[in-house]
């Protein structure tokens, strides 16, 4: 009977059906709300992500791995280098500010990955060629290869066979004077047997040392036209260069101090930039198998970032008497190099 009353009871229904949807309207109501709460964190993260970025927070320590940012050789982002979609249509590409042009196995790589690490600097990873091997693609084509730069942020690229090549000066000054150039130089004794090594590492087959080196072994001959020995005749080189650049666009950087001191050369590059010194000591440590500093881990990496296997290859025998023969051959070269560029670098 109870129950017959509730059943005939009238207006039950719709009194039923309006709780139904009031229910429903409720839980819309609270899904919408959390879902508007989250885009608005992970926005305001992204925002943020950005700022820290740009104003230079050597902090920030993000790490994402499995993602290659543009021009990166590891595959890992730290927080100090966003990657091309984070900067998104926020970041423009420039032609370079700045550009390291030699000279080859004088240290280059070990520079470009340590400057790396400062907030404001972005460079390409792979080397370009653009003035050396592609001029004619143009200048468009050169900027499309340049990673995106915020307000403030330096772009570079690093080619080392641009110090040797005797257009290059030209056509850089005609990409407009403001250019800076970074020379990483080495004793060029030291830089022909490196040299020699990564060739001999390609092609096992490679005559020795001493047969490319002289003309005739007897005699002692330097064979200048073979490329590991040109390229060490910075004075002559450096010629060409002061034709389109005065002194004061060029930062010589030591080799052999790029590895005794990398906090104290890199301190010099960031002062040359006009960039604030970031990267100290703190960023380095010494690697006693590969003989010479890497990075230390970034925040949230499981490793240090140490230049590749094909970095620091242990040097094969050369006699004594072929060295010193180099030795004599360069050092009135070297003189005059010192002269010209007000840096004495202690190879003799």
């Amino acid at each position: 009977m109870g129950c017959g009353i509730w059943r005939s009871a009238p207006g039950l229904a719709p009194l039923k059906a309006q709780s139904r949807a009031s229910a429903f309207v409720t839980m819309l109501l609270i899904v919408t709300y959390l879902f508007y709460c989250l885009a608005a964190y992970c926005d305001s993260r992204s925002r943020a992500l950005l700022q820290r970025h740009s104003l230079g927070d050597s902090t920030a320590g993000f790490t994402v791995s499995g993602i290659r940012g543009n021009g990166t050789d590891t595959g890992i982002w730290s927080g100090t280098q966003p990657p091309e979609w984070l900067l998104g249509a926020a970041g423009t590409k420039q032609l370079p500010q700045a550009i390291i042009i030699g000279v080859k196995k004088g240290g280059t790589r070990a520079l470009l990955e340590f400057l790396r690490v400062h907030p404001d600097v972005r460079a390409v990873g792979s080397e370009p060629h653009f003035f050396d091997r592609f001029y004619e693609r143009g200048l468009q084509w050169y900027r499309s290869l340049m990673p995106r730069t915020l307000e403030g942020q330096i772009t570079m690229e690093k080619t080392p066979s641009y110090f040797v090549t005797r257009e290059a000066p030209r056509r850089i000054s005609s990409m407009g004077g403001y250019t800076k150039l970074i020379v990483v130089v080495r004793d060029p004794v030291t830089r022909a047997v490196s040299d020699y090594t990564q060739t001999k590492s390609k092609n096992p087959g490679l005559p020795s040392f001493e047969n490319l080196a002289f003309k005739n072994t007897s005699l002692g001959l330097v064979d200048t036209s073979w490329g590991a020995v040109r390229i060490g005749i910075y004075a002559k080189h450096l010629e060409n260069w002061l034709q389109y650049f005065p002194l004061s666009h060029f930062l010589f950087v030591s080799g052999e101090r790029l590895v005794s001191d990398p906090a104290g050369e890199v301190g010099r590059v960031q002062d040359f930039l006009g960039l604030k010194r970031i990267i100290t000591d703190k960023h380095f440590y010494f690697n006693q198998t590969k003989g010479f500093p890497c990075l230390k881990k970034p925040e949230g990496s499981s490793r240090p970032r140490c230049l590749g296997q094909s970095k620091g290859r242990p040097h094969p025998p050369i006699p004594q008497r072929a060295l010193q023969r180099l030795r004599d051959f360069y050092r009135p070269f070297n003189l005059k190099f010192y002269q010209m560029c007000g840096q004495n670098f202690g190879w003799d």
